[in-house]
């Protein structure tokens, strides 16, 4: 009969502390562990906004300035965010996803531990979500962890509809901004027009005037046609006086040319010469009708602006589109035992190893 050396018949202590152990452990968790389904969708945000065919659109576009890309990334943290917690979890959909008793004690969420409850069900949440963002194409995967098909599914098709009322909102919120700061400007614009508009009138009711330049125009054209008769009137008088001097109608002329004389005068103040003269309230006429015209203009301009505000407004309209709907899964997907307990074995197997040559190094260092 054959002896079989004693050393042979026994494993390393070493050898079953580092590789036996660990790979017994890992199988005894991976035995107790729940079976994870994990749920996975696709979707993107998009807006029906015109493409920019401009240089500066497209660095606009490559530098992330385009708005659809700013709300996927809001709905990608919308969805890892408290608020998207409690709003999912409103009927203790998470909880009870989470906290089934079926669920193995080493992956269930523990409900009646009453320390930090909502902050230890956000950080059980944050590990069983996963959300990728995509900045060249735009596109967000959503999975979903939990220990049963059903919920897996219903969770993720609930953050979809949460997230598609999140670009909605942030769509309205948009619009009302835009219209409401474009009517505003109207608002401001109309309100300067009309005070332009009054102060206009009162200058003209006041200083009695419409249009100086127009009533300048017509006081000169008078002016000139009073020069025109005092000369030929004093033409007149220069004939009488050097062919009939003693003529009845010299007296009359020479009172003529003085009323004309005066007249002129007369004429000559209302269009400059003192202070109620036209020259004198022509220069805060022009400028109160200055006012008034490009308070006209910025009315105009406001009009136009509420208008493209609209248009812009209907125009912007970012909305999810489902690329890949929620997926009830058919099999666990998690977790993945086999590997896990190879993982284990080979680990230890190298940590062995290790120990192995070091233990042998220190020995032969003490011989």
């Amino acid at each position: 009969m054959i002896k079989i050396p004693e050393r042979v018949g026994k494993l390393p202590t070493l050898f079953v502390v580092a590789v036996l152990v660990p790979t017994a452990i890992s199988i005894l968790y991976f035995a107790l562990c729940s079976d994870t389904y994990i749920s996975e969708s696709r979707f993107v945000v998009r807006s029906p906004e015109k493409e920019s065919s401009s240089g500066l659109g497209s660095l606009m576009k490559l530098g992330g300035g385009s708005s659809s890309g700013n709300e996927g990334y809001a709905t990608h943290d919308y969805i890892l965010s408290r608020d998207a917690l409690e709003t999912l979890n409103r009927d203790g959909l998470v909880s009870k996803a989470y906290g089934n008793p079926s669920i193995s004690f080493l992956n269930r969420f523990d409900a009646d531990d009453a320390s930090g409850g909502r902050e230890r069900l956000y950080r059980y949440y944050m590990k069983k979500m996963e959300v990728v963002h995509e900045p060249a194409s735009s596109i967000t995967t959503l999975r979903v962890r939990a220990f049963a098909p059903q919920d897996a599914y219903e969770i993720n098709r609930r953050l979809l509809v949460q997230a598609e009322s999140l670009v909605n909102k942030l769509n309205q919120r948009a619009r009302s901004d835009l219209i409401n700061y474009a009517t505003k400007e109207l608002e401001e614009a109309k309100a300067v027009a009309r005070d332009a508009a009054l102060a206009l009138s009162d200058y003209r009711n006041r200083e009695g005037v419409v249009d100086p330049e127009q009533q300048a125009t017509v006081q000169l054209q008078m002016i000139s046609k009073l020069q025109d008769e005092m000369i030929a009137t004093k033409t007149q008088l220069v004939q009488l006086r050097a062919f009939t001097p003693q003529n009845p109608q010299i007296p009359i002329l020479q009172t003529r040319v003085q009323q004309l004389g005066r007249e002129i005068d007369q004429q000559i103040g209302l269009v400059a010469g003192n202070q109620k003269s036209l020259a004198a309230t022509a220069a805060q006429f022009q400028r109160l009708q200055l006012e008034s015209q490009l308070a006209d203009k910025e009315l105009g301009a406001a009009i136009s602006s509420l208008q493209e505000a609209r248009n812009e407004a209907r125009r912007k309209r970012a909305y999810v589109e489902r690329i890949v709907e929620p997926s009830k899964p058919d099999y666990p997907a998690e977790p993945r035992r086999l590997r896990g307990i190879l993982n284990t074995f080979v680990v230890g197997l190298v940590v062995w190893a290790l120990l192995t040559m070091l233990v042998s190094g220190i020995k032969e260092h003490k011989d």
